[in-house]
């Protein structure tokens, strides 16, 4: 009896990078709305745009995290390289440290200091819990997650227990207007 063998990806960080390089120049999906991430075999993922409350409370993050802390930079839509692909986190923040180790392409091989996920109708609960464990697991100091309401959620570590407030940005506020 034969078994099957199926090629490992012996470095994914450079697989991901290859792939990610790819799916940004097909001129096919360049014309697409849609929000276009990859999973850890380099199959595209797709998902809605976000509505207008999203795209409000993004601005609102990203405006915060600028203002708070202007030698960094707040970035929104935020390609991430994970052990399951590349992952975009709506909105980030990093220092300009850590930008020059680990931006290879237009892609960070290290997670932003502080990773976001603003919440859509459409987002399982699985998902915002493996895309926070990704975002811990590449180098993010936080994770952040905003929900519907615009209610701020902080982890300060992979633990499913959300801290009062961000240790990074100590000022930063706990809920915003939607």
């Amino acid at each position: 009896m034969s078994t099957l063998s199926i090629p490992q990806v012996e470095d994914q960080e450079a697989f991901n990078i290859e792939r990610w390089l790819e799916v940004c120049a097909d001129p096919e999906l360049a014309k697409l709305e849609h929000r276009i991430e990859t999973d850890r075999f380099g199959k595209v993922t797709m998902s809605p745009p976000p509505g207008f409350n999203h795209g409000n409370l993004q601005s609102q993050i990203a405006f915060h995290l600028r203002s708070c802390k202007p030698e960094g930079t707040a970035v929104t839509e935020c390609p991430i390289s994970t052990r399951e692909g590349i992952k975009a986190a709506d909105i980030a923040w990093i220092s300009k440290e850590r930008t020059e180790r680990s931006l290879k392409k237009n892609i960070l091989t290290i997670a932003p200091e502080i990773c976001v996920e603003v919440l859509s109708p459409s987002n399982s609960k699985n998902e915002i819990e493996l895309k926070k464990d990704l975002y811990f697991e590449a180098g993010a100091d936080e994770v952040w997650i905003c929900d519907l309401q615009g209610k701020m959620y902080f982890f300060l570590n992979e633990a499913n227990q959300p801290s009062r407030e961000s240790a990074l940005f100590t000022d930063f506020p706990n809920s915003l207007e939607s």
